[in-house]
Order: C-alpha cells, then structure tokens, then sequence
C-alpha cells in the first residue's frame, strides 16, 4: 500500500513540476520533484498570503454567484414550464425555508398560473438576498407580523387573523414543488428583480413611485 501511494505521489509530482517548471526538473529525479513541489506550493501559499481575507471572501462569494450559462451548467428546474411537467415530479418537502416558501406561495399565489407562482417565488427570494430585507425566506414572510398592527405585514396573509389551513391538498402539492425548484437554483428570470408586487385589484401609492418590471398573471411586479 505504502509503495502505490509512494508512486501516486511521485506522479501527481512529475505531472506538476513538468507543467510549472518544464521537463529538465524530471530528470533530476523523485527527490528533486518533490523538492521542486514544495517550493511551488511554498511560493503560491506566499502569494495567497498577500491577499486579504475580506477580498477572498468577495471572490469566493463572486464564483459562486457566477450566471448558469457562464459555469456551462443548464438552469436547474429550466425546462418546468407547465403544469403537466411539474406534476411528473416527485412530491416535495424541506426544512423550514422550504415550509415557508411553500406557505407564501399557497396563499398569495395559488390560484394564479404557473409562471405567476414561480414570479412571486422570485420576489420573495430577491427580498432575501437583498440587504435591505431579512436575510432568510422566513424572516422576509413574516416581517411586520409581529408588530400586532394588521397593516404592518409585508404579506397580507400573515395579518389577517386567520389560522394557516391548507384546505386544498393538490394545491399545496403544486406549490411545495414550485417552491422546492426556486430554493434548489431555478433561474429568475420573469421579473427582472422585482421585490414588490400587487394584484391588478388595487393600485398602491408606492406603486407610482417604482419602476414597473413584468406583469405576470395577475400581478404587477416591480423594483424601487
């Protein structure tokens, strides 16, 4: 066993130094490879060293923020555009963010298509990740609904003074599913990065002053 990690080694080595330093350093033997090795990872350790933990983070959280069609990858949940091809899924469940998706969407957004389901899922998930909102599902669904005021919730649903009951079984499977493809990276692309909506009911003072973005189903999306 020692020999074949021992031959591992020394191959992961050759590859390496012939590659950085150029094939003249393999002919000078295993001993040298590894010496030529440990001081290419010795300057490269030095070179990481130099550069701020603050800006790695940053770049950290940049590679992972990277558009699907930049990483070569196909958007999860893309080709979910009906409802014939959300229900040949397998039925949903999460934690607690899924819950919360999954409750938001059932009563705000049941009885709308859809696309009008995945686009308040956008809203909902651009609040978010927006600093200027709770920095989880739950905490951006039930924002103001502890203030005891019924106009203070940023959803309705949670200030109306009604119990949660989920009455309608094939519904909540629907947006469970819905909700489950949005939190697993589905792309957001309905709303231009909306972080407000409303009904065509009704027509919000703060709706005059925001840029409208999309209007799907029957609502109005918009970004301030």
């Amino acid at each position: 066993m020692n020999i074949s990690i021992k031959r591992i080694t020394e191959g992961f080595a050759t590859l390496l130094v012939s590659t950085v330093m150029g094939t003249s350093a393999i002919a000078q033997g295993p001993s040298e490879l590894l010496s030529q090795m440990s001081l290419i990872l010795a300057d490269e350790h030095a070179t990481l060293s130099t550069v701020g933990t603050e800006r790695l983070a940053l770049l950290s959280r940049a590679s992972t923020k990277l558009p699907d069609a930049a990483r070569g990858e196909r958007s999860i949940g893309s080709n979910i555009t009906t409802k014939a091809q959300l229900k040949s899924l397998p039925r949903a469940n999460g934690n607690s963010e899924w819950r919360c998706l999954a409750e938001a969407l059932y009563f705000e957004a049941r009885g709308e298509t859809l696309q009008g389901q995945f686009a308040v899922a956008e809203v909902i998930l651009n609040r978010r990740d927006s600093k200027r909102f709770p920095s989880s599902v739950c905490g951006v669904i039930g924002q103001g609904s502890t203030t005891g005021k019924k106009y203070a919730c940023q959803f309705s649903y949670k200030c109306d003074g009604r119990a949660e009951v989920f009455s309608e079984g094939g519904a909540y499977i629907q947006v469970g599913k819905v909700a489950r493809l949005m939190l697993d990276g589905k792309a957001r692309n309905l709303t231009k990065g909306a972080m407000f909506y409303h009904t065509g009911a009704v027509s919000p003072r703060w709706s005059r002053k925001f840029t409208r973005t999309a209007k799907v189903g029957s609502h109005y999306f918009y970004r301030s």
